[in-house]
């Protein structure tokens, strides 16, 4: 097959660019055949055995807890940090805590190079393993590195197909964009979110493939394939099924970015870093740095050997969470326009203090002790309606940064008799909510994960 066409990034090519993906969103197969991407696929995990032990944290190398604060740091100076967090916040059921939080203040690049093929856009989809991840190779976007990882801080091998997001050539950008990470676990983390078009002189190398946007969704819809970074660039896409809208939104646009600003104009969040030392109601061992009383989350250490990452051996932190996350998107028509029920949610390690995120985002377990009437709003609803679920995937969060975090993501279709229960949530059509990806912070990465999914369907 050979490449053919250019992708034209001003207004008067973008309704092309969208018939374009279109065609690629309906196509089974590409340059590989079914058959041999689910070849490729097992070959890949037979060519990236992983070992990842957990380990003491004095056994971490290069890592160790400063004697002022007691944050856990790399020698470098470099990579990323644990922090202890102490939060004050009017949202939520909880008003006061303190956290460990990851604080990673570099700007990392997640990009997937495009390339048409008998003018078929196919996207460049790499099988990496994380140390995080429950199944060692997931598909990830062609690069995914952080800037001490690119810059080589490691001493590793060089990032593969990084100048082309580095040094983009004009008029090759699909989309760019800086977006969030989860706003619980990190903080102020942002990356360079790239889709950018490459010629025909971009091969795919061992751990690579060319991929229709088809395959990929197919992939979106099996457990643990498709990676979370893989998923918030998907979501950078132009939506190529906007055209099935044919009426008015709800709400004008200048209504949401109003409703948006209301929210974070009126959402008060502290969020003051302490020492990981002082955190109260946390206690540190060998092993862990936990909860006193068991939920939520620890902080755990483990040794990695892999033969296919820049560097085949290393140690590291990762954050390990006490049971599984909902994710629940509500979509309905209004006038013959989809919608989705987004809710303004505050979280300490956003910068913006509020991002959109699904209708329902939690993690059941973590409100057990809570008094009657604390579960998030819709939780009750997704569950009773789950059976009926239009999407219900089990998928993971970032495996270079979590151990074993997983979410049940759920795409649930209601009628209008479902209320509103605050100023929290609004619906939002799916035209204004691909015009607010195309900005940074406003959709969180569980909706950005969910809005990927909804493509699909």
């Amino acid at each position: 097959m050979t490449a053919t066409s250019v992708l034209v990034p001003s207004s008067a090519g973008h309704a092309r660019t969208r018939a374009r993906l279109a065609v690629s969103a309906a196509a089974g197969g590409g340059v590989l055949s079914e058959a041999q991407l689910a070849a490729w696929l097992r070959d890949r995990r037979a060519a990236q055995p992983q070992r990842v032990e957990r380990v003491p944290f004095a056994a971490l190398r290069g890592w160790d807890f400063d004697a002022a604060g007691g944050d856990l740091r790399h020698s470098s100076g470099r990579f990323f940090s644990v922090h202890g967090l102490r939060v004050r916040s009017d949202f939520g059921p909880v008003a006061a805590w303190d956290q460990p939080i990851i604080r990673q203040p570099e700007v990392g690049i997640l990009g997937i190079a495009l390339r048409y093929f008998d003018g078929v856009p196919h996207l460049l989809m790499q099988a990496k393993a994380e140390p995080g991840n429950i199944n060692g190779v997931q598909l990830s976007p062609t690069v995914q590195a952080t800037k001490s990882n690119y810059t080589r801080v490691h001493g590793g091998s060089a990032v593969p197909y990084l100048e082309h997001f580095r040094r983009a050539a004009p008029g090759s950008v699909v989309a760019d964009v800086l977006q969030s990470e989860q706003g619980s676990w990190f903080l102020h983390k942002r990356n360079r979110n790239m889709i950018v078009e490459v010629g025909p002189e971009v091969v795919a190398e061992e751990d690579f493939a060319w991929l229709t946007l088809g395959q990929v969704n197919a992939l979106l819809r099996q457990d643990d394939m498709i990676n979370m970074d893989a998923r918030t660039v998907l979501s950078c896409l132009p939506d190529w099924r906007q055209g099935e809208a044919t009426g008015d939104a709800l709400h004008s646009d200048a209504d949401i970015r109003s409703w948006i600003t209301d929210r974070r104009a009126v959402h008060e969040v502290s969020a003051e870093p302490i020492g990981l030392a002082r955190t109260e109601g946390w206690h540190r061992d060998e092993k862990a740095v936990a909860r006193e009383d068991g939920r939520h989350f620890s902080v755990v250490a483990v040794d990695v050997s892999s033969g296919r990452r820049e560097v085949p051996a290393w140690s590291q932190p990762l954050i390990e969470p006490h049971g599984t996350g909902i994710a629940a998107l509500f979509v309905r028509r209004a006038g013959g326009v989809p919608h989705v029920l987004l809710r303004a949610r505050a979280e300490a390690g956003f910068l913006t203090t509020v991002e959109l995120g699904p209708t329902v985002q939690c993690v059941p377990e973590n409100y057990a002790h809570l008094p009657a009437g604390s579960l998030p709003p819709y939780l009750s609803e997704a569950l009773e309606r789950r059976a009926k679920a239009r999407y219900d995937v089990l998928l993971s969060e970032e495996g270079g940064r979590f151990l074993h975090a997983r979410s049940h993501y759920m795409i649930i279709e209601v009628e209008d008799e479902v209320p509103l229960v605050s100023d929290e949530f609004r619906w939002v059509s799916t035209p204004q909510v691909d015009e607010l990806l195309r900005y940074s912070h406003h959709l969180n990465v569980q909706a950005r994960t969910l809005i990927t999914a909804l493509r699909t369907l």
